[in-house]
């Protein structure tokens, strides 16, 4: 089993910032809905927390409080392009230190957090958005993952 051990500090910090960049992305992909959304992203932490022992490196990634840095981008394309860079990072990590099996229940956790959070606070009176969904998309192709499913957990 992976551990935090295996990793160095900076990628350790490139694993970490990777789920809630991909909450950030659904959450700012539309306007409205920030609390909620953010609220959500928090809740599929804790829903993983309250699993632990499936996996030592996902319970060690779900132990931490997810950071967020939204004040750091000054368009959606710039918080996407740059969100989509730390999935794609975190992933290369993942696969030279982690197993498979680690590396795809990191991408089910992370494609799970952004559906949650865009199924959180509806817009136009659909759960998912187009431009949520786009976003979902776009965690999907980063992370290497099949695109889950509209309105799919």
């Amino acid at each position: 089993m992976t551990t935090k051990a295996d990793f160095a500090e900076h990628e350790w910090e490139r694993v970490l910032t990777a789920p809630p960049m991909a909450g950030m992305m659904v959450i700012t992909a539309e306007h409205g809905g920030m609390m909620r959304e953010t609220f959500a992203m928090a809740k599929a932490y804790g829903e993983a927390r309250a699993q632990h022992g499936n996996s030592e490196l996902l319970d060690a990634i779900v132990s931490t409080k997810p950071e967020r840095d939204h004040g750091k981008f000054r368009s959606y394309d710039e918080l996407r392009s740059h969100g989509t860079e730390v999935l794609r990072e975190a992933v290369a990590t993942l696969e030279t230190k982690a197993t498979a099996e680690e590396v795809d229940e990191f991408r089910r956790f992370v494609l799970a957090l952004a559906q949650r959070v865009a199924e959180r606070h509806k817009e136009d009176g659909v759960d998912v958005s187009p431009r949520e969904q786009a976003a979902i998309g776009d965690i999907a192709a980063a992370l290497g993952a099949p695109e889950p499913a509209p309105n799919a957990r």
